[in-house]
């Protein structure tokens, strides 16, 4: 089998493919991944604007990918170039509030016309090479709590801008992917408790100072997810419709009458695994389960074989971000955590998410161009330096 793949990888560096570093079998999955979102968007008859732009998307993410790939990403070891990045990130989230668009009761977007943009996009993968950086210089005393709050720090400040969107899903993910990566960087289990308590004490004065009263009525129905299925627990009610009617082997492509017949809001988008669930059934999910874990598996492997510490926890910052958002799409689509309006990576409808994603990627296979000779022959299974 390895010898094949090997053979495979041979063939496309003799056609020219080379130049780009690609790691193929990691495109391929993304790809299909993003061509299983556009068929289940896609309608068959009637409306097809979801379908028609997404396809326009796809296709300038995938150019970005390969551009990225290209490119000799060396330059953001540089802590100027961080902090830049994370300043401008800020300045953007500030610029919301005097210039954003309110979309469903959140001030989220910019409004540019012809498409919208939302910043809490790439503001995740900013905090991912912030973090990156900031755990790269520190890594032989990260056990030491000062890190630990100074990291959560450089988070507070951009969940907080998300926050007050009022953007609770975003939020949640980034402070996920700060715990990850402090998680992988080596700290302490008694740390690692204080941060998890302290985690309980931030969420408690959330939903005292921070809730608005439609995202504690979100929680308070996964709670009791029966209690109020016409007014709050309507979409998560009519999800779990979806996922089980699909059965075995789903009701077929353009079949799916939760989505298609609009009892599913946003099936294109918050709700778009109940969608493919429901017209491909069991074995589809199993088949996208596989997908995504080729994903995961492909960018956690291309992080260990990083140049460095940067490189490598850059990738596993990567892996966070698209474990967490499948965690919480998947689990609101079945009921198991409450709607907080996460997209499904490389799936989901939307410009914003799907460029981050891609460009995300190819930052990554930027980094193969100079990883270790010795990481690209022997495939080494330990992450450089940690």
């Amino acid at each position: 089998m390895k010898d094949s793949i090997r053979n495979i990888y041979s063939g496309l560096e003799k056609k020219g493919l080379s130049i780009f570093h690609i790691d193929w079998l990691l495109f391929c999955s993304v790809l299909l991944i993003s061509l299983a979102g556009l068929v289940t968007m896609n309608s068959f008859v009637g409306d097809r604007y979801f379908f028609e732009r997404q396809t326009i998307w796809l296709g300038i993410a995938i150019l970005v990918f390969f551009g990225a790939s290209l490119v000799d990403w060396r330059f953001l070891r540089r802590t100027g170039v961080v902090v830049s990045l994370f300043v401008f990130a800020c300045g953007l989230l500030l610029l919301l509030f005097g210039l954003g668009s309110v979309v469903k009761g959140a001030q989220s977007w910019f409004d540019l016309g012809g498409f919208s943009f939302q910043p809490s996009d790439p503001v995740k993968l900013v905090l991912i090479l912030l973090l990156a950086k900031y755990f790269t210089r520190r890594h032989v005393e990260i056990a030491h709590i000062r890190h630990l709050l100074i990291s959560g720090l450089y988070t507070l400040v951009l969940a907080g801008l998300v926050i007050v969107q009022p953007d609770f899903g975003s939020a949640i993910i980034l402070f996920a992917i700060w715990f990850g990566m402090v998680f992988v960087s080596g700290i302490s289990k008694k740390h690692l408790l204080a941060v998890a308590l302290l985690g309980i004490v931030t969420v408690a004065l959330l939903w005292l100072f921070v809730f608005q009263p439609y995202q504690k009525q979100r929680i308070i129905t996964f709670i009791h997810p029966l209690a109020d299925i016409r007014g709050a627990g309507y979409n998560a009610y009519q999800s779990t419709i979806a996922v089980g009617s699909g059965q075995i082997l789903g009701k077929g492509i353009g079949y799916g009458t939760q989505s298609k017949l609009q009892f599913l809001p946003e099936y294109e988008t918050d709700f778009i695994f109940a969608a493919f669930a429901e017209e491909w059934g069991f074995v589809g999910i199993i088949l996208l389960l596989l997908l995504f874990g080729v994903v995961i598996w492909r960018v956690i492997k291309n992080a260990m074989l990083g140049a460095g510490n940067f490189e490598s926890f850059f990738g596993l910052g990567l892996a966070i971000l698209f474990m967490i958002h499948f965690t919480i799409h998947v689990g609101m689509n079945i009921g198991l955590l409450p709607v907080t309006g996460t997209t499904l990576p490389f799936m989901s409808y939307g410009g914003s998410h799907l460029l981050t994603e891609f460009l995300g990627l190819g930052i990554l296979m930027g980094m193969r161009r100079y990883a270790r000779s010795a990481h690209r022959e022997e495939g080494g299974s330990e992450i450089a330096g940690i």
